[in-house]
């Protein structure tokens, strides 16, 4: 099966941040500490994985749909560190020098421009798409040509999501997330699910009615205190199941052929490893020619 695979730029970057010192920076004493993990990760990925395609999809500063939608979404987020912010660039820079195509829609999350182009390439039945992201609200999209590649440990390990796995980390099936997120809402981004209405009510009422719709069509056989929670929230629940569901419908096309894998400047990379001192990445980069090519084909995981 070929394979693509799409990194969640921010959610990766984020992890990368977290994950390694501010001591890490170069002798010039530029903080590199973001940019080294992400790029670590992204040559991991490569040298695991083996993908013929790869791109990473990037969130926008401006406000998205939801942020109309609600305006307290992600109100309570700290804003990001300036330490951090200052190594996007940087990030971006080293993703367009490995010739990597990177997505982005003005008012859509890197999530939803995720989701969209997942759902183009498995129109493909030959398709097998792995997501690269530290953010458990994009397990919604797996399916059997959908997998999340999931950094733990920090990012010394990374485990692989297919559905069985989701639903024993999460509780729930991916199907179910939204309508998990739907009934408890999400702290990080604000907004409230139904009040009085925990993760163990909410897993235990989607594994006896499946989905949010059902639940409240069985109102009656539920029990009173937890029916009478979620007649009161159910518009709450509404607006946060369209807060949670990944937009599968952005403004973004995929584009086959510019995310081919290998298709590089390697002198170019080289010299900016060299200035960003990741000398010992140098070795990681990707190679390209037949032998390689025949190797890779031998070695390839099977995920799908």
């Amino acid at each position: 099966m070929v394979r693509l695979v799409l990194i969640d730029g921010h959610a990766i970057l984020h992890r990368a941040y977290h994950a390694f010192p501010p001591t890490l920076r170069t002798r010039k004493g530029e903080l590199v500490n973001a940019v080294y993990g992400f790029t670590r990760m992204v040559l991991k990925v490569i040298e695991d994985l083996k993908p013929e395609y790869i791109a990473v999809a990037f969130d926008l500063p401006q406000p998205t749909f939801r942020h109309r939608e609600f305006v307290g979404y992600q109100i309570q987020r700290p804003a990001m560190d300036e330490e951090l912010k200052g190594q996007i660039e940087r990030v971006k820079e080293v993703v367009k020098t490995l010739n990597i195509p990177i997505f982005s829609s003005p008012g859509f999350e890197a999530d939803d421009v995720i989701g969209t182009i997942a759902k183009q390439a498995v129109k493909r039945a030959d398709m097998g798409v792995v997501i690269v992201t530290g953010d458990r609200d994009i397990m919604q999209l797996v399916d059997s040509q959908i997998k999340i590649y999931f950094p733990t440990r920090g990012f010394s390990e990374a485990k692989l999501f297919g559905d069985e796995d989701v639903e024993a980390f999460l509780g729930v099936r991916p199907d179910q997330i939204v309508c998990y997120k739907a009934l408890v809402g999400d702290s990080s981004d604000n907004y409230p699910g139904v009040p009085g209405i925990g993760p163990k009510t909410a897993i235990l009422l989607l594994k006896e009615y499946g989905c949010l719709d059902n639940i409240y069509e069985h109102l009656s056989q539920i029990k009173p205190a937890i029916a009478q929670k979620l007649k009161k929230g159910k518009e709450s629940a509404a607006l946060s199941q369209k807060l949670a569901t990944v937009v599968k419908n952005a403004p973004v096309k995929l584009k086959l052929k510019a995310c081919a894998v290998h298709d590089y400047d390697r002198e170019k990379a080289v010299k900016l490893f060299e200035e960003l001192e990741f000398r010992s990445l140098i070795n990681k980069l990707p190679g390209a020619g037949k032998a390689q090519e025949e190797k890779k084909q031998e070695q390839q995981i099977k995920l799908f």
